[in-house]
């Protein structure tokens, strides 16, 4: 298997292709337009369908119609996309249809700006839109993870039957790394005629639908749902431990690209003398909290610090997962402000140097 040097976007777009998915609908937006740029001359090299929409409230539409066919389909877009697309997404949820949706997150609230950020983390994990709904989120950390993670995602909303997020930032989509593809890769959990609206000759015709008006059938529709959910947590937990054999006197909990910042940053602290454990969570939702609970909660633990591009949210997970038994502390910046090796060297160094607990 060889391997191919390749920018963040493009190559999310060769994995989806590589994972079946023929049927891509977008509309453009900094910084994961290279998605579609890159799709607009693949998909017809392989005999799928590209589509520019009007707006994403459009293009999330038009993946609810697809999704509802059994075909592999998706949309890329970064944070004010996604927001559009929220209310497609919590009825798209409600049917039932496995759909992937990619958001390459740029810094917010409002317009903001083209940079990297993690400030949608809430959004993709506690449900941007209306109602009772999940999506199982997955974080990558490298080019090669976001390939990995863009294949295992559309497997995972075809087994559950839900829709699935791969969470960037613009780091990701923009940088150029060294990725390969699988060879003999086959789209699992393939059979839809269950549900699927492929027409309805010589079979009882299939009913795609969110509308529940009776309290009763919504009620039971929701505990199906939450059901589902429960299986993801039972299931689908995914973290990497890093530097977490022996004593280590800070926990660091962080993800995506800023987990690989963090990375950097324990190799230097290891040669101040101060060792320092890093989970990260692959999977934001579910939410690795027994392994957090579990890498805390050991005496030689002083801090736990959540280290994020935004201004604290998976800080909440986190300290819910911790239940008490440690403090928890907050480093982090937005608006594309990347935090440094340095200042999180400094951060660090000063829980270290705290009392336990304190």
């Amino acid at each position: 298997m060889s391997k191919k040097l390749m920018k963040g976007c493009e190559a999310i777009g060769e994995a989806a292709i590589y994972a079946g998915a023929k049927n891509y609908f977008c509309y453009p937006i900094t910084p994961q337009s290279e998605v579609a740029e890159y799709l607009s001359r693949r998909m017809p090299e392989v005999g799928g369908v590209f589509l520019q929409a009007e707006s994403e409230v459009a293009a999330s539409n038009m993946l609810f119609g697809a999704g509802a066919t059994g075909v592999r389909a998706f949309t890329t877009s970064s944070s004010p996309g996604i927001s559009l697309m929220s209310e497609a997404i919590s009825y798209i949820t409600a049917a039932e249809l496995p759909v992937v949706f990619v958001n390459i997150v740029r810094a917010g609230p409002g317009l903001g700006g083209i940079l990297p950020a993690q400030g949608d983390y809430f959004q993709a994990t506690k449900g941007g839109g209306h109602g009772d709904y999940r999506l199982m989120v997955l974080a990558p950390s490298t080019v090669q993870e976001a390939v990995d993670l863009t294949i295992l995602a559309f497997d995972k909303a075809d087994e559950y039957r839900n829709p699935v997020m791969v969470l960037g930032d613009g780091m990701i989509g923009q940088m150029m790394e060294p990725v390969e593809f699988p060879e003999n890769y086959k789209p699992k959990y393939q059979d839809h005629s269950g549900w699927a609206t492929t027409g309805c000759e010589g079979r009882e015709p299939h009913i795609v639908k969110t509308l529940f008006l009776d309290p009763a059938l919504c009620d039971k529709h929701n505990e199906k749902m939450a059901a589902k959910y429960r299986r993801f947590e039972e299931s689908e937990i995914r973290y990497e431990e890093y530097n977490m054999d022996g004593e280590y006197e800070v926990l660091i909990v962080s993800y995506g690209t800023m987990a690989r910042i963090c990375k950097t940053a324990i190799e230097d602290l290891s040669k101040k003398g101060i060792k320092v454990g890093l989970l990260r969570p692959i999977s934001l939702y579910p939410f690795p909290r027994e392994a957090v609970l579990k890498a805390a909660d050991r005496k030689h633990v002083k801090a736990v610090a959540s280290i994020e591009m935004s201004m604290g949210q998976m800080v909440e997970d986190v300290e819910r997962a911790v239940a008490g038994t440690k403090k928890v502390s907050f480093f982090g910046h937005a608006g594309g402000i990347v935090p440094t090796p340095d200042e999180i060297i400094e951060f660090v160094s000063s829980l270290a140097k705290r009392p336990e607990g304190v």
